[in-house]
Order: structure tokens, then C-alpha cells, then sequence
């Protein structure tokens, strides 16, 4: 696990630790110490925490003028022991609404597991977002299936095309173009 690295493409066009706005401004990180374990497995020290024990993230990307985040995750989704989603609602979503984000494209393909619980906070979570999405990217299929179980795809567009969308070939604004006309046509 400590060879897999948050996408670092875009680090040019952005960086969460760099911008006064993000819930993970100044943050830091080593490229050489090795700290965060998910099951005693050490993890690469790029990813963020979320102050969870099972699930990381890095955010890639930020558009306060057109509204959408795009965040990375790695790890066990864990809402039945950990409360994962409480923690990345409260410490990440929460501060990104608040400063105007209503379109979020979660990256999963690093996602391993997913344990749910109850949906509350994935509710909250759509509710203000209002007119905007969440829409999960290269979520592995089991993990879908998983969130599905859960009723979590009444709040989190997963599925179809963004199953297998060659998400790092596009630029960050390109990208969520592709994912916007997808959900369109989903949304009607």
C-alpha cells in the first residue's frame, strides 16, 4: 500500500495544502517519513487525513468559481466501526459547501472496502449540495455493490460509464465536464 500514491498530475493547477480555503491549508506532509497505516500497512505519506483510521484522502482538485471538488480516497470505507463518512463529512465536505462546492467527483478505484451503517450523513450530505452531485469515479465493483446494499446510490451517483472512466488521462476542468454531461443525461 505504501507504493500507491495520490494522483499528482494537477499539483500545478492545485494544491489543497497551498489554498487559505481548504479544510487541509497547511498541511504537511513528507515525502520520505511514513506515518499513516491503514491495518498496520503503512500508506504513502502524501494521502491527508481525514482523522479516520481506515480511509485517507488527497484533494486533487478545487474550483470555487464553477463550484465542484475532486477528491481522491484509499483505504477501507468503514461507516460501521469508524464512521468514515461522519468524518469526511464533518472535516472535509462541510468546509468545502461552506466555501461554495456543490459538484464533488470522488475518486474510489483506492477504496478496498466498503462497511456501511446509516445514511444520514450521506442525506445531509445531498441535501446541501442542492442543484449539485456527487458522483463516485472507478469505484471497484464490489465496493459498489456494497454502497448499494446500503442505499447509499440515493445520494451518490456511482455506476455505468464512471465505473470505468479513464479519469487521469483528462485535465481537472475536462474532467468533471465529462462527468457533468454524463450526469446530465442520467438526471434528465
Amino acid at each position: 500500500m505504501h507504493t500507491l500514491e495520490p494522483h499528482y498530475a494537477w499539483l500545478d493547477q492545485y494544491t489543497a495544502s497551498e489554498d487559505p480555503r481548504s479544510p487541509l491549508y497547511e498541511a504537511e506532509n513528507s515525502l520520505d517519513s511514513y506515518v499513516n497505516t491503514i491495518y498496520g500497512y503503512y500508506i504513502h505519506p502524501q494521502w491527508d487525513s481525514l482523522d479516520s483510521e481506515t480511509l485517507f484522502l488527497k484533494i486533487l482538485f478545487v474550483d470555487y468559481d464553477e463550484g465542484i471538488g475532486i477528491i481522491e480516497l484509499i483505504g477501507e470505507w468503514n461507516d460501521a466501526i469508524e464512521n468514515d463518512i461522519m468524518h469526511l463529512k464533518r472535516n472535509i465536505i462541510d468546509l468545502m459547501t461552506h466555501e461554495g462546492i456543490r459538484k464533488f467527483i470522488l475518486i474510489g478505484e483506492n477504496v478496498f472496502n466498503f462497511h456501511g451503517s446509516e445514511d444520514d450523513y450521506y442525506e445531509e450530505w445531498f441535501e446541501d449540495v442542492e442543484d449539485g452531485w456527487i458522483a463516485a469515479v472507478n469505484f471497484q465493483e464490489h465496493v459498489v455493490r456494497e454502497m448499494r446494499q446500503y442505499n447509499i446510490d440515493n445520494y451518490v451517483n456511482f455506476g455505468g460509464q464512471l465505473d470505468e472512466l479513464p479519469w487521469r488521462t483528462y485535465e481537472p476542468r475536462r474532467l468533471f465536464e465529462v462527468v457533468d454531461s454524463m450526469l446530465q443525461r442520467r438526471l434528465g
